[in-house]
């Protein structure tokens, strides 16, 4: 499939209906040299900014799913994230969080009605069934849903559709899809909730680490970000494989968890000062700031003065991949906003074109074919689909 705008102007169409269809016949082994790790350059040849699916095309799919994953490679994305958090058998699977009340049909499952409980995650209480309680068996029992229901109705004709997807099974998707489709496809994956899921003895890092060697992903030019908000994650990572690694950002007040647990001062506003960039660039390649950090929005959610963070993440080599973009309402500044519907889709393509004109260099989005649309217009030598 090619990467220029033109092609994908009629994705839309058909392209959709086939999104599912990459989530059976998963092949076997290692990734190759197309879909996998070696050749083809590393990040620094992305197209810029690039276009990152966020949970796939959660906007359109459950998000996690296979069918999700292909649907993002459909509208045009660079890159695809996964989120993992491991099983009671210490094996990776690909949900937002270990809580998986709101994305699966556990609850309709007699059989774990016992299992929902309360726990204390990242210092948070949270109430429900967890990936870390149910072995891999069990979890394969249970089908994806819509996470917002309330805004994204649509998505829920596919709830039941696809299983909870183990990272492993993801690796061997994206080496059948970068055969299929005659290029590498890139991975973003971030290890969720790092420390806690140490102190259970299910430490993330190094599973993850064996499956990136086993399908040719450690490299330094391999087609994966790895990403967490805990920056002792990536700096354990960074000892383990020489693959690019970013360290995401939560709101300017807040800590990171391992600071927290470390007694740590810093806070994610000392981080993004030059000096906590030249600190992160000693162990990461990029930062994943939330779009907050980058053009701050005002008391009436208009967005404001846009912060020194983009040219002085670039002055210390650091590629910045902000989350995240999405078309409804809801998550849009108010000037974007287009009616009462929080549902319903406003000004998002202006909000990219606002975002992008700060240089970040991609971007986190749910709606990857809006993203992509916006993009082509900051693409080098690119002629925009829209111009």
């Amino acid at each position: 499939m090619t990467q220029g705008g033109a092609a994908r102007r009629t994705v839309l169409g058909a392209a959709v209906l086939a999104a599912g269809a990459g989530a059976a016949g998963l092949a076997a082994g290692p990734a190759s040299a197309t879909g996998g790790g070696h050749g083809g350059g590393g990040y620094r040849s992305l197209p810029s900014p690039t276009v990152i699916g966020h949970r796939g095309a959660s906007g359109y799919r459950p998000e996690h799913t296979l069918g999700s994953y292909g649907l993002a490679l459909d509208l045009g994305s660079d890159v695809v994230e996964q989120d993992l958090v491991p099983t009671k058998d210490g094996h990776l699977v690909c949900r937002h969080e270990n809580e998986i009340g709101g994305t699966t049909d556990v609850a309709d499952h007699p059989a774990f009605a016992h299992r929902r409980t309360t726990k204390s995650v990242d210092g948070a209480p949270v109430t429900g069934w967890f990936t870390e309680d149910f072995t891999l068996a069990e979890l394969k029992t249970l089908r994806a849903k819509e996470r917002i229901p309330a805004l994204r109705q649509r998505n829920t004709l596919y709830d039941g559709q696809w299983a909870v997807p183990t990272f492993e099974e993801v690796l061997r998707w994206a080496d059948r899809e970068g055969r299929r489709r005659g290029r590498r496809i890139w991975l973003h994956v971030e290890t969720k909730h790092p420390s806690y899921f140490r102190s259970l003895g299910l430490g993330l890092e190094e599973p993850l680490a064996r499956l990136l060697r086993r399908y040719g992903r450690d490299g330094r030019d391999a087609a994966v970000f790895l990403q967490s908000f805990e920056p002792s994650s990536i700096q354990r990572l960074s000892r383990l494989v020489s693959a690019p690694r970013v360290v995401l950002l939560s709101a300017a007040h807040t800590r990171p968890w391992d600071f927290e647990q470390a007694g740590d001062p810093r806070t994610v506003a000392d981080l993004v000062r030059p000096d906590g960039l030249k600190w992160i660039a000693g162990f990461a390649q990029g930062i994943g700031p939330t779009l907050d950090l980058v053009v701050p929005r005002d008391a009436e959610g208009r967005l404001g003065t846009p912060t020194a963070l983009v040219g002085d993440a670039h002055a210390r080599g650091l590629v910045v991949h902000p989350y995240t973009a999405r078309n409804e309402n809801s998550f849009l500044p108010a000037e974007y906003r287009r009616g009462a519907d929080a549902a319903a889709y406003g000004d998002a393509l202006g909000a990219l074109r606002a975002y992008f004109a700060q240089g970040i260099d991609g971007i986190f989005t749910d709606n990857p074919d809006t993203a992509l649309l916006a993009a082509e217009a900051f693409r080098p030598g690119r002629r925009p689909v829209n111009g």
